[in-house]
């Protein structure tokens, strides 16, 4: 699946996207996936209450299952008026 960062969290991790082969069941457990890669992934992740998640472009939460999904998206909360 497609892994997609934004604003800080590319920054942190250095790249904008890349593709992912995992098991995980849930966002969640793509998380401590990451996480478990470097150390630019746990500090990216350090926080995940910090961060807000897109499957296939609806915005969700952590828990929600990964089953046929083809991209996940990672981004600070959207401010502005």
């Amino acid at each position: 699946m497609d892994v997609l960062y934004f604003a800080w969290m590319r920054e942190r991790i250095g790249l904008p996207r890349e593709t992912v082969e995992t098991t995980a069941g849930t966002v969640m457990e793509l998380v401590e996936e990451l996480k478990a890669r470097e150390d630019r992934y746990a500090m990216a992740f350090s926080d995940i209450s910090a961060l807000r998640v897109a499957v296939d472009q609806e915005l969700t939460d952590f828990d929600a299952p990964l089953t046929g999904v083809r991209e996940v998206a990672f981004f600070p909360p959207m401010t502005g008026g």
